[in-house]
């Protein structure tokens, strides 16, 4: 049985007129925790990945794109929760959300085939790259976007010094040499860090930071796996004395290492980043440590976590997300090595 093609149905039935709602009960959205930031970013992230949408998956873009317009303040600065009502439950900041809209607007920027989106998303990005964050994870997402947008146009000044900026923030050491790790432990979307490493260091013409990301995304793809398949570090994070497998396994984890794979095998056409691919969209179809499907085909939306006794079974947005995300990946890989 063959990869299956990203299915968006689950995905439109979780959104309304004003966004994606955030949680789900089994297949139904739960309408009162609302909306939030982090989530429309990744809307805006797969539909802009996806070539040939159909017109919902076009209308979810446009749906992502305006809600980040009204997420992100004059300064450029950031707000993530809004409930059913549409007002805002928070202060603009830089931490993940906005790092995360950047990388939203940003694949929008460069990917989209509607030069209408591209174009809105280019006047988002004049505000949120103005700014930098202290929170590594945010600059990451954001170092992602900017990346995305310097690949479609070099010249773009605002780009290159955001991801200079969060090139010069990803220098540190590991700590140890058991544990090269840049911090003290695995937490959360872990692969985007060696991703950011990867796509700076590339556009940017420097080969350390490069092979740096390189190295790191393949110490931790072999920490993550085990007999052949994915054991991701679970939502209570990994340390160097952990030894898996871990539960809660969220697949945010997954996907991020599907993310880091396709990131590495554009600069270094290794098979063990396809591999990596490969082994993230088995996750989704069983191959786990559980031996648990993680998706239900009838909806197309992704359960919410691995546990030891099986799935969470709710089909909440970011899960849901992390599915579409690896299987676009996991599609491209299979057209490339056909």
């Amino acid at each position: 049985m063959g990869t299956p093609e990203p299915d968006f149905r689950h995905l439109i039935h979780m959104s309304d007129e004003r966004a994606t709602f955030e949680h789900a009960l089994f297949r139904e959205p739960r309408p009162e925790h609302g909306y939030c930031t982090d989530d429309m970013a990744r809307v805006l992230v797969v539909t802009s990945r996806e070539p040939d949408g159909s017109s919902a998956v076009h209308d979810l873009a446009l749906l992502s794109l305006r809600f980040l317009h009204g997420a992100t303040d004059r300064q450029g600065k950031c707000r993530n929760r809004m409930n059913r009502r549409g007002a805002w439950e928070d202060r603009a900041a830089l931490d993940d959300c906005w790092g995360r809209s950047i990388w939203g607007l940003g694949t929008a920027a460069a990917r989209s085939d509607d030069h209408l989106i591209r174009h809105l998303a280019m006047s988002g990005l004049d505000r949120a790259m103005s700014q930098r964050s202290t929170w590594p994870r945010a600059m990451a997402f954001a170092a992602l976007g900017a990346a995305e947008v310097l690949s479609s146009d070099p010249g773009d000044a605002a780009a290159r010094s955001l991801l200079s900026d969060a090139a010069d923030s990803m220098n540190g050491p590991g700590l140890g040499t058991g544990w090269p790790w840049p911090e003290r432990r695995l937490t959360y979307a872990n692969a985007t860090i060696p991703e950011a490493m990867i796509a700076a260091g590339s556009l940017l013409g420097r080969p350390a930071l490069l092979q740096r990301g390189l190295d790191l995304l393949e110490w931790l793809v072999d920490r993550e796996s085990h007999g052949g398949h994915l054991s991701v570090t679970p939502a209570g994070g990994s340390g160097p004395a952990d030894h898996g497998p871990g539960f809660d396994q969220q697949p945010i984890e997954v996907a991020a290492l599907a993310d880091a794979c396709a990131r590495a095998w554009t600069v270094d056409p290794n098979r063990r980043w396809a591999d990596g691919i490969s082994m993230a969209a088995a996750w989704f179809g069983g191959d786990n440590d559980v031996g648990t499907i993680m998706w239900d085909p009838d909806t197309g939306g992704a359960f919410d976590g691995l546990e030891r006794d099986g799935a969470n079974r709710n089909q909440g947005t970011e899960s849901t997300l992390a599915l579409l995300s690896t299987l676009q990946h996991a599609r491209s890989v299979v057209s490339i090595l056909q």
